[in-house]
């Protein structure tokens, strides 16, 4: 779409920017990979920003200074570079200094659980909405205490999450700490991989001070 409208705005100069149709295809990868986490619409927004006051088409840096002006920044990352913090902090995410609250009330909003356990071709579209969501009340200046609605999810095997709740209260941890220790179940039952993933978790739990016994499996 960026690179359609960049011709349609700018004919001959688009054209002389690029000698070769492997340079054009080049950087279409690299717009691609710059724009994740920016919605159609900010797209759309920055674009015709580009025709109003640009004579050629702009780099990736001088677009994404447009859509961060267009938008309000706020100090807010894309959605792609924040699920990728998100995760990385998903089995801790009250003890990380957050590159903005944002991030934890995406990541709250989603599932700290989901974020940790899911493939990121199934959790992603969710917190990408959730982050957009509440990106919007970041600039509107919105209290984020407030909770905000979630993506839907695919409710048709919720099994496990629901176990691992259950077995949480029972224990009387936190839905965080429940699911740092039960996360071995998410793997293949009866593989190695799972008994290490258990092994380490009833470590885990002794250093907590915990005396409990893990469960071999949920159903």
């Amino acid at each position: 779409m960026l690179f359609a409208r960049f011709m349609a705005i700018y004919g001959h100069k688009f054209k002389s920017c690029f000698e070769t149709q492997d340079e054009i295809r080049i950087a279409k990868r690299e717009w691609a990979l710059s724009m994740q986490g920016y919605s159609e619409a900010e797209l759309v927004s920055a674009i015709n920003r580009c025709k109003e006051t640009l004579a050629w088409m702009p780099t990736i840096s001088e677009f994404i200074t447009i859509l961060n002006e267009q938008s309000g920044d706020f100090g807010l990352p894309p959605a792609k570079i924040a699920y990728e913090e998100v995760c990385r902090y998903a089995d801790h995410p009250t003890q990380h200094e957050w590159t903005h609250v944002a991030l934890y009330h995406a990541g709250k909003a989603t599932g700290w659980f989901r974020l940790r356990s899911e493939e990121e071709d199934r959790v992603f579209p969710d917190f990408r909405y959730n982050y957009q969501v509440i990106c919007r009340r970041v600039r509107a200046g919105e209290d984020l205490s407030i909770e905000v609605p979630v993506a839907l999810e695919d409710k048709s095997d919720n099994t496990l999450v629901e176990f691992i709740q259950r077995w949480g209260e029972q224990q009387q941890l936190s839905p965080e700490q429940a699911s740092t220790l039960l996360f071995y179940l998410t793997k293949p039952a009866g593989s190695d991989v799972r008994e290490r993933f258990k092994q380490a978790s009833q470590q885990r739990a002794e250093s907590w001070g915990l005396s409990v016994k893990l469960p071999d499996d949920y159903q």
